[in-house]
């Protein structure tokens, strides 16, 4: 079971860095945007962002989904709505199992290891997810398993005999991107079994020419195997799906077109709805089927309902409690009030658009009321992202060069429209987006008034005057439209709109001159009533931002010296009299030289891509440039094996008994035990009597045969099919166990 650091049921607290005057919890809903205008009930919300896969680090696309889901959510709460946001882990299938073997390691270690690298990227841009979990949780268990009984009890589950290939060698059934072979339509080589990345065609696994494993290099072969389906064909399903997703707010117009083309058939009745294989052989990292031993459901299955795991872990270890909120996962999810809402790419549309409701709808629980679909990133005017080519954005790289994480959030806002479009990321806009709106027009009205109260009149706010009340009654009228902006999810228009009331802002600044109001006789009263109304503009503009800017806007309340802003807050200005904290500079300017280290290619990676695109040696990427203190800590050390035998239950192992040149506390000559998997190329008595070298201060690993100490050194190339062969390292004559290699 993974679970993050929680605190208060939040993975990030944002505190101002100073102390507000008045509690700053506020628990009256304000009733604003188009859903609750007419109205002040508490809306009860579920909200998710699609589950990353555990096998690698976050990149720039999930950042961008979790920054406007944690806008929308932020905004949610600000209208004193009752919302639990929530995601996790997608722990299951081939690839985390064959990656974590690989390691050397158990899938539950291998994603361990990933999640804990989950909470730098999360807290670095302030995305407050309440709770992050894992689909290997034992509430994942439980309910995938219930929701299968459902849907079998209801019909609609079904089992038939298909064939696919399976790994002679890894004795296995290999997913489609496990297997490579000659394209059917193109003739490209090591192209993957379910499309050509050379030509695009779509085709099956076994209409490749020349297949092989991915895994081994073996050539695959067909085998039978029983799975089990759920029957999306049924009537049934089509009748629902059909009512579901036309339910108006449920999808985006340009989505549900989509959908029509997957209900469609042709004159021949051919197309339409099929049935979806939820099944997966042993052996495979997921979740057993109740009632089918060696059956395992396939990852697309068990994914989604670690929604509602991760929603059940956090009542049950009592997160919802700690906020106030005591009614427990049961009773949450019996509510009729309670609003289910996901947020996804575009690329995972239809399994969550067709698959997941029914199999919520079919196994008798509520269905979403919104799937909200967003576009891909790109990069300069639709460059496809690439790392080697600098034109990747790594969030982590972003971060270490001390950009600020809401300079991102406030430009990817400022793309997104609440439409499944893709957005672009382009520098040169950024750093203008960032310089002009948030720093030149907002940040600027702070900085040119601020001052003036806390050095003229004690830190005291005036009252505003005609003019200036007029200001602040045109800022605080776009309330409901700014909060209709951000219910749709057009934070580009909100932005836009906030962005036009700076400048009416800044008008009236460059109308009266603060400044020079400050040099002349007998005009204090209208230099504080300015720079009270700039002030009270300022606190507007930032109660708008707040979704987008949370971390600015503690400070921003801290330096108020107010509660934390809540859309209420936008019917009264603050008080004459009221006391700011003296100013301190809010946000600096994006530097040109940030966004150039940013895009700056890796220095191998700057080789590769030279214009003679060479091809990597031994097919994979140089590694990282170290340094010779770190290769001075790996002891390598000339071996002698003096026995070999294979590894009784393993069909890639050879047990090495080594001599290394070490002796126990009496003088007497030991050996060391390792274990390495060349049985497929070395037979035992080749390789008795011979020196090698091996890692001699790796630390010992318990395997399943026994303990290995250290790490024989062998050579292959990356891709096995086109180079096949193992070749363990032997030493020039001359050399004897013991001596070190420098």
């Amino acid at each position: 079971m993974l679970q993050a650091n929680v605190t208060d049921g939040r993975l990030d607290k944002l505190a101002a860095p100073h102390a507000p005057r008045v509690p700053a919890h506020r628990t009256a809903p304000c009733a604003l945007t188009d859903r609750s205008m007419n109205h002040t009930a508490t809306r009860r919300l579920f909200v998710t962002t699609a589950l990353p896969y555990a096998n690698g680090n976050f990149h720039i696309g999930h950042i961008m989904e979790y920054i406007q889901a944690d806008t929308w959510v932020r905004f949610q709460r600000m209208l004193g709505h009752e919302v639990h946001f929530v995601c996790a882990d997608d722990a299951h299938g081939a690839p985390i199992m064959i990656a974590a073997e690989k390691a050397g390691i158990t899938p539950q270690q291998f994603v361990a290891n990933i999640a804990a690298g989950r909470k730098p990227y999360l807290d670095g841009f302030h995305i407050a997810f309440d709770n992050w979990h894992s689909t290997d949780g034992t509430e994942n268990h439980q309910l995938a398993q219930d929701i299968y009984r459902g849907l079998k009890a209801n019909g609609l589950i079904t089992t038939k005999t298909i064939e696919q290939f399976f790994d002679p060698e890894k004795q296995m059934f290999l997913p489609d991107r496990f297997i490579k072979g000659t394209c059917p339509k193109c003739g490209a080589k090591d192209q993957y079994g379910d499309s050509c990345e050379n030509c695009g065609a779509v085709y099956a696994p076994t209409e490749l020419k020349d297949p092989y494993s991915a895994l081994s290099g073996a050539t695959p072969v067909m085998k039978s195997s029983e799975h089990h389906f759920f029957a999306l064909s049924d009537p049934r399903c089509a009748e629902f799906l059909q009512e579901w997703t036309h339910t108006p707010g449920r999808l985006q117009p340009e989505v549900l077109n989509k959908i029509k083309e997957w209900f469609a058939k042709d004159a021949d009745g051919n197309g339409g709805l099929g049935d979806w294989d939820i099944s997966r052989d042993a052996p495979y990292f997921g979740i057993e089927i109740p009632d089918a031993p060696g059956k395992y459901f396939y990852v697309w299955l068990d994914a989604p309902i670690g929604y509602l795991a991760s929603l059940k872990n956090y009542f049950d270890k009592g997160g919802a409690k700690a906020r106030g909120e005591l009614r427990s996962y049961d009773e949450f999810m019996a509510d009729p009030a309670t609003e289910q809402v996901h947020f996804i790419g575009k690329d995972i549309t239809y399994f969550h658009t067709l698959f997941w409701p029914a199999t919520l709808h079919f196994s008798g629980r509520k269905t979403p009321n919104a799937v909200f679909v967003h576009g891909f990133l790109t990069v300069n005017n639709g460059e496809k992202m690439s790392k080697s080519r600098g034109t990747g954005l790594d969030p982590l790289k972003y971060l270490s060069l001390g950009m600020n994480p809401e300079w991102l959030r406030y430009y990817l806002a400022a793309k997104l429209n609440g439409k499944n479009e893709d957005i672009d990321f382009n520098p040169a806009d950024f750093m203008a987006r960032v310089n002009s709106d948030l720093v030149g027009k907002f940040i600027n009205i702070a900085s040119r008034s601020a001052g003036f109260i806390s050095k003229r009149f004690g830190g005291q706010l005036g009252a505003m005057s005609a003019d200036g009340q007029a200001l602040w009654s045109k800022l605080s009228a776009e309330a409901t439209t700014i909060a209709g902006h951000y219910e749709a999810r057009d934070t580009a228009r909100a932005l836009r709109d906030i962005m036009l009331l700076a400048d009416a802002v800044n008008a009236y600044v460059d109308q009266n001159k603060p400044w020079e109001l400050a040099k002349q006789e007998g005009q204090d009263a209208r230099l504080q009533d300015v720079c009270t109304t700039c002030l009270q503009a300022f606190r507007l503009l930032t109660l708008y931002l707040k979704p987008v800017l949370p971390a600015l806007t503690a400070q921003v309340e801290g330096f108020l010296q107010m509660p934390a802003l809540s859309f209420a807050d936008s019917a009264q200005p603050l008080p004459a009299g009221h006391t700011i904290a003296a100013y301190q500079h809010l946000m600096q300017r994006v530097d040109i030289k940030q966004l150039d280290m940013l895009f700056e290619p890796p220095a191998q990676a700057a080789l590769a891509v030279a214009a003679t695109e060479k091809r990597s040696p031994g097919g994979e990427d140089i590694a990282p440039t170290i340094s010779i203190d770190d290769f001075a800590k790996v002891d390598l050390r000339i071996a002698k094996i003096v026995n070999c035998e294979r590894v009784e239950g393993s069909t890639k192992l050879l047990r090495l008994t080594l001599d290394v040149g070490e002796t126990d506390a009496a003088g007497q000559p030991t050996t060391r035990n390792v274990f390495s998997g060349i049985a497929s190329v070395y037979a035992p008595e080749q390789l008795v009597g011979q020196l090698t070298v091996m890692v001699a201060n790796l630390a010992p690993r318990k395997m399943k045969f026994g303990i290995s100490e250290g790490m024989v050194l062998a050579a292959s190339h990356a891709d096995e099919k086109a180079q096949p062969g193992i070749h363990v390292l032997t030493p020039w004559p001359g050399a004897t166990p013991g001596m070190r290699i420098h």
